[in-house]
């Protein structure tokens, strides 16, 4: 993208920044927990003739208690796929059906697992970090591209990488928050 003022560079650090707290947030919403919540079936794509279709296009889905999801299919014909859908994904869910509501009991999880996820959620604020560092990098190369075009003074210049740098600190704090936040959840028996 083309710059010609640093509050179009300002600007664009601190929209990309929020989209990287945002999706943070969506990232962790879909991390398993011992408490249900229909975020947990996000990734799940189920064969709806023939074509892979997010699973919450296919029915409604309700948590009626802690440690409870129900899947209605709006077609009945599709319990069987949703739950092969369930069983391939990688949740470690079982559902079970009465042939028109699948239940799907979210077990508590054990010490070791949670510690595995827990290294998961490390991996993924680290990513989310790295974004925001290299929304940081594009921002600071595109003011010193107009320091060398002479659009801007060093002191325009200065005055701007030090907001870049504080929207990247801010950006980092709100990753951090919403890392130790699920960790704390995820750690929660």
């Amino acid at each position: 993208m083309r710059f010609e003022t640093v509050k179009q560079v300002t600007e664009d650090a601190r929209k990309r920044m929020d989209k990287v707290v945002g999706d943070m947030e969506h990232a962790v919403s879909i991390i398993r927990t011992g408490r249900a919540t229909i975020h947990l079936l996000e990734p799940v794509r189920v064969d709806y003739y023939g074509t892979p279709t997010p699973l919450n296009q296919v029915a409604t889905l309700h948590v009626p208690e802690p440690t409870m999801i129900t899947i209605q299919p709006w077609d009945s014909t599709q319990i069987r796929p949703i739950e092969k859908a369930i069983l391939e994904s990688d949740l470690g869910l079982n559902p079970s059906n009465d042939g028109k509501i699948i239940r799907l009991p979210v077990p508590a999880l054990n010490e070791e697992r949670r510690k595995t996820i827990v290294k998961q959620l490390h991996v993924t604020t680290e990513e989310h970090r790295v974004s925001a560092r290299n929304v940081r990098r594009d921002c600071n190369d595109a003011l010193k591209k107009l320091m060398s075009e002479k659009l801007i003074s060093e002191d325009d210049e200065k005055r701007a990488l030090e907001e870049v740098q504080k929207l990247t600190d801010v950006c980092i704090t709100k990753v951090d928050a919403v890392a130790k936040a699920k960790e704390k959840e995820i750690m929660e028996i």
